[in-house]
């Protein structure tokens, strides 16, 4: 065997068992297994890999106790490489170690991780679901501070359930499976369960319900014990999308919780504690809870020791089992809704005696701790929430029917501490009205709310303003994503709009690995597809019964495509590919002349553009063209030929109507506007001789109007990218750093610290847009992301890669950037690019991870002047070749860390240094 130093060995890490770090509870019966590399070594690559699995971790070392051993492969693969050990148990932890073999037979660092299974069969389960007799609902007053005209109804208040039960002995081990109509948190000898938020998510629940697993081993004692939890209405039978009734018709009229605890002995035996009619339910201190309304807790009415071993005979009642049940349990597939931050008061102002005014400084998604002290019992503490404010007060008219309200009645203790925990407000500001005595910063906390992905990507530049941008685009992907993508965090609606997510989607990918919790979106859209083959405009399908519009029903083929691309999910591919196919279809059935204008949904063209209107059917002809030349490469990934070639034919006759319908003997697109161009240019659609004359049409419209855009959500997405790849990267940069209206650096030059809905959300000409649809955060607008780590900095991949095989590095200097870097962690490992200007010379620094390759694309006016710093150590590969290109030259890189420069673009030999 080849001896290599320690610090060139091929190192495994970030490894993952279905796209996710020692997942607890795991649904799969046969997961997929993945790991990253590492290595000084340029060159470095995995030639072989050894995959081994135990029950226990000690067991790895023993051959003889392995339940799975691979033997060695000869293969680079790294990606979800399937288990085809034995058959899984549920309930049952496995140990898993991988190692690797480098391109010279070199054995590299081996590496270990762990998954545990859930509950994999139905019978497994022997738990009911438990909820309210409906004939003891109690009776609530209103809260106070409620809006009388409001539209919404007084919902019951949460359940608080509880089953005490024995233990005779100390347990080995103890996991608590746990699920609800609606959203829950659970109580174990009075401490909470886990960390998990908002469980168990929102999906289509007539079709799939998630179970949550915790690890309670510690919380169980042997003795007296008291399981709880408290059940309320989430997006079950609470307020969700525009109606302003409760859920009732969505899904059901009142909320239950379905648990199991399993304790196992060291002596093999087991005891099972499941909900069942021996449980208790009474109302608690949470009077009411909803997810757009607000949470109200009356401190008074606590029970206390209600979780506790030893509790009184305080009021609780005999549960109702409940005989109908929503879709199938299954296990959660993605990573949970978390509290990931705190932020601190940045300013409090007194307004008038009791009532302040906090500023957190950033719009964000969760909601507010607040520590209240020397109360008398009974004060009524009220918590508004707003994004923004009006003439120096909370602006509120944007939240429409969303009261976004919290309200504390004390219980007359030296300190309380107030948390809501089953809502969730969008917000930067917050006022706090009948606080007793002064309200200290430190007393009042922003507690950050979203679905847990582990963040992967960052961006920096020069640019002050271009890096608030990047942080807009970050913040307002926080505070959408929850559960699942949604449009808007704050008023009325929160709601996965496709378009929105598919859009978008490429730019999250950046940000952070939203591999599973796509993937687990897409069964929402695949369940939400009707019977004719139409996606619809929203999924999970709480409303927008119809058809899906072109571009929104467009996302059920192109999300499936882009987790592909970026992730190697061919899974997700698969799972998808049949509706991918229908959805095509459906479009084909009702528009034979292949130029889409029938069943186009509600047709919401190039939503929310500025100053122009496209086309309708020149935008859905062209997400026609999109989708079936998607579906064509789908099929040829899996094999399905047939359909490859029945979809690659339909591209090519869409793209003739579209060529004939809508593109000028000039080059010029019906209807003149940037997204007209932007979607025939970026999609392909004009013939190649016309593409100059198209361009310059689209430069014309830009500079016409003094380097300002007009795009809406579909495009947006499209500007940077289309202008840099045919030659007006001067004018993406132009737009890039506009900061006059409409433009990112309008917003962000007053104030904005997310995304807005509408480059007029605000303007000091005009003023607060229409209530009526008007949010600060929201993602669609922020899909420039993209462009910014793909070819500001230059990270990208070649058509043809897979989850960044082959890796096309185009840094892109311009604009008044002087340096730019971006780094990823991918689905292979850490990919790096950067570049800076000075004394007339470019230096470009990147990091190809091992088992990739590049092509590093470096802008200058001379390929000569091409010069890598440092010498690479013997046995490694430098530089593989430099060969003059459009671009300057072009570089063929191993795996392995670089620095290059050269002469900078527009320098001249006495620039050289």
């Amino acid at each position: 065997m080849t001896h290599v130093s320690d610090r060139w060995l091929l190192r495994p890490y970030g490894l993952q068992t279905e796209q996710r770090h020692e997942p607890l509870g795991l649904g799969e019966s046969c997961p997929r297994l993945s790991w990253k590399l590492d290595s000084e070594r340029r060159g470095a690559a995995q030639s072989a890999y050894r995959i081994t699995a135990a029950e226990r971790p000690a067991d790895l070392d023993d051959p003889g106790r392995l339940l799975w051993d691979s033997g060695r492969r000869e293969s680079d693969d790294t990606l979800l490489v399937p288990w085809d050990g034995p058959t899984l148990r549920s309930a049952t932890r496995y140990h898993w170690r991988v190692e690797v073999w480098d391109q010279t037979g070199a054995a590299g660092a081996p590496a270990q991780t762990w998954f545990e299974t859930g509950l994999l069969h139905r019978r497994d389960w022997t738990a009911v679901w438990v909820g309210r007799d409906p004939l003891r609902v109690p009776h609530v007053d209103p809260p106070q501070d409620r809006d009388p005209g409001s539209a919404s109804e007084l919902q019951p208040p949460p359940l608080y359930l509880r089953r005490p039960f024995e233990v005779r002995r100390r347990p080995r081990r103890a996991r608590l499976y746990a699920t609800a109509r609606g959203v829950y948190e659970v109580r174990l000898n009075g401490s909470r369960v886990g960390d998990t938020e908002l469980a168990p998510g929102w999906t289509e629940y007539h079709r799939r319900l998630q179970y949550q697993t915790y690890d309670v081993t510690e919380l169980v004692r042997e003795g007296g014990n008291m399981l709880g939890a408290v059940v309320a209405d989430g997006w079950w039978c609470g307020h969700v999308g525009f109606d302003a009734r409760r859920a009732a018709q969505h899904y059901g009229d009142c909320p239950a919780f379905f648990a199991q605890l399993v304790i196992d002995f060291i002596d093999g035996s087991r005891q099972v504690v499941a909900t069942d009619p021996s449980w208790a339910e009474r109302p608690g201190a949470i009077r009411a809870a909803d997810l757009l309304m607000g949470q109200h807790v009356d401190a008074r009415q606590h029970v206390p020791g209600w979780d506790s071993p030893s509790p009184s005979d305080d009021g609780f009642q005999p549960v109702a089992v409940l005989h109908t049940e929503p879709g199938p349990i299954v296990a959660e597939p993605d990573h949970p809704v978390r509290v990931t931050r705190e932020l601190p008061a940045v300013v409090v102002h007194q307004r008038a005696p009791g009532r302040f005014l906090v500023d957190f400084g950033q719009n964000l998604v969760g909601r507010v701790r607040l520590t209240v002290r020397g109360a008398a019992a009974g004060r009524r503490i009220v918590l508004r929430h707003a994004e923004i404010l009006a003439d120096g007060e909370l602006y509120v008219d944007n939240l429409r029917r969303a009261q976004a309200t919290d309200s504390y009645t004390t219980a007359g203790d030296d300190t309380e501490v107030f948390e809501p925990q089953f809502t969730l407000h969008g917000f930067r500001y917050l006022e706090v009205d009948n606080h007793p005595g002064q309200l200290a910063p430190t007393d009042v906390v922003a507690r950050v709310v979203h679905s847990d992905t582990p963040w992967t990507g960052h961006f920096e530049c020069s640019d002050p303003m271009v890096n608030q941008l990047q942080s807009n685009i970050t913040w307002g992907q926080r505070g959408n994503f929850v559960a699942i993508p949604t449009d808007c965090p704050q008023r009325d609606e929160r709601l996965g709009w496709l378009a929105d997510a598919q859009i978008f989607a490429p730019t999250a990918s950046r940000n952070a690995d939203v591999a599973a919790f796509f993937a687990r979106w897409m069964r929402d859209v695949v369940d939400g597809q009707d019977a004719e083959g139409a996606f619809r405009d929203v999924a999970p399908v709480m409303t927008m019964h119809r058809a899906a519009a072109p571009a929104w029903g467009d996302a059920g083929v192109l999300i499936p495509w882009h987790l592909w691309r970026t992730y190697g999910d061919r899974e997700v591919l698969r799972r998808s590919f049949d509706a991918m196919v229908a959805w095509v279809r459906y479009v084909r059935r009702h528009n034979p002349d292949l130029r889409w204008r029938h069943r186009t949904g509600n047709s919401y063209g190039d939503w929310l553009q500025v100053e122009a209107t496209t086309p309708r059917d020149v935008l859905s002809t062209a997400y026609f063209a999109r989708s079936a030349q998607t579906v064509a490469d789908a099929a040829e990934v899996l094999g399905r030929h047939r359909e490859a070639n029945e979809h690659r034919e339909l591209y090519a006759a869409i793209r003739g109507a579209f060529i004939d319908s809508y593109v000028g003997a000039d080059g010029t697109v019906e209807g003149g506007t940037q997204t007209a161009y932007l979607l025939a240019l970026g999609f392909g659609l004009v013939p190649e001789a016309l593409v100059p004359a198209a361009v310059e049409h689209l430069a014309t419209d830009i500079e016409k109007r003094n380097n300002r855009l007009t795009t809406g959500f579909v495009g947006v997405a499209l500007l940077c990218p289309v202008l840099a790849d045919h030659g007006r990267a001067d004018l993406a940069y132009a737009l890039l750093h506009q900061e006059e209206f409409p433009s990112w650096g309008y917003s962000i030059r007053h104030g904005a610290t997310t995304i807005w809905e509408r480059w007029d959300g605000w303007t000091d000409h005009g003023g607060f847009q229409s209530a009526a649809m008007n949010s600060f955060n929201h993602y669609s607008l922020g899909s420039v992301g993209d462009w910014l780590f793909g070819r500001v900095a230059g990270i990208d991949q070649t058509p043809t890669s897979v989850a960044y095989r082959e890796l096309l590095l185009r840094p892109l200097p311009g604009g008044r950037l002087t340096w730019a870097k971006a780094e990823q962690e991918t689905a292979r490992g850490r990919v790096a690019c950067g570049w800076s200007r000075t004394d007339g010379r470019i230096t470009v620094t990147v990091t190809v991870p091992p088992g990739s390759t590049a092509v590093l694309e470096v802008p200058t006016s001379d390929p000569g002047s091409v010069r890598e710093s440092g010498a690479p150590a013997a046995g490694q590969p430098g530089v593989l070749g430099v060969q003059p290109s459009t671009a300057g030259a072009t570089l063929r890189l191993a795996s392995g860390r670089y620095t290059v420069s050269a002469l900078a673009p527009g320098a001249g030999p006495t620039d050289q240094s």
